[in-house]
């Protein structure tokens, strides 16, 4: 890597690192740029240079929170003698973070109001896949019912994401969480065969 290449790194990571905080802490409404750049000893032209806008920015801080996130939950899966049980906690898992304050605010508050549909964020594509090989692979194993597994993959995805979405938005979400993890367990055994 050139100088100018790691000159270059060193400056988006820092611009990622000041408004990953800022986001957190004043969310995105309130998250000035000129504050921004001026916290991170850069200029605008910085911003717009690597990120477009404060939108990209942002975009840039969701991906990277989320993609955490599903790191977190995929590692649930560890366990190969219990694939289901590990797709239950990586499910559980996603739907805890709603309590993390930095990801409540940034993924669950902000980025569907800022980027629009979560299904379509690049970090959720890939949990999809992950969740699409774990069903295809237990229907291999003969634990499921018959099922596409992409359209399986898909509603144990977004159940697990507006279970999250839920407990983040509602007034008591310390209270809405284990009634969001009891429903989801229940829902997703439905793919079980007895």
């Amino acid at each position: 890597m050139s100088v100018r290449e790691q000159k270059m790194a060193e400056t988006r990571k820092k611009l990622i690192e000041v408004a990953r905080r800022a986001f957190a802490e004043y969310g995105y409404a309130e998250t000035s740029m000129d504050k921004l750049t001026a916290e991170a000893g850069l200029t605008r032209g910085a911003l717009y240079h690597h990120f477009g806008d404060k939108k990209g920015l942002f975009a840039v801080v969701v991906d990277q929170i989320d993609s955490e996130m599903a790191l977190t939950a995929q590692q649930q899966l560890h366990d190969k003698q219990d694939l289901w049980r590990g797709l239950l906690l990586e499910g559980r898992t996603y739907i805890e973070h709603a309590l993390n304050p930095e990801f409540q605010r940034i993924v669950l508050r902000d980025g569907p109001a800022v980027l629009g549909d979560p299904a379509h964020w690049p970090s959720q594509n890939k949990c999809l896949q992950s969740t699409q090989v774990c069903v295809e692979q237990l229907l291999t194993e003969g634990k499921l019912k018959a099922v596409e597994p992409i359209a399986a993959a898909v509603l144990l995805n977004g159940a697990a994401m507006n279970a999250a979405l839920w407990v983040a938005s509602s007034e008591d979400p310390v209270y809405a969480l284990p009634q969001a993890l009891q429903a989801f367990e229940i829902f997703a055994s439905g793919f079980l065969k007895i």
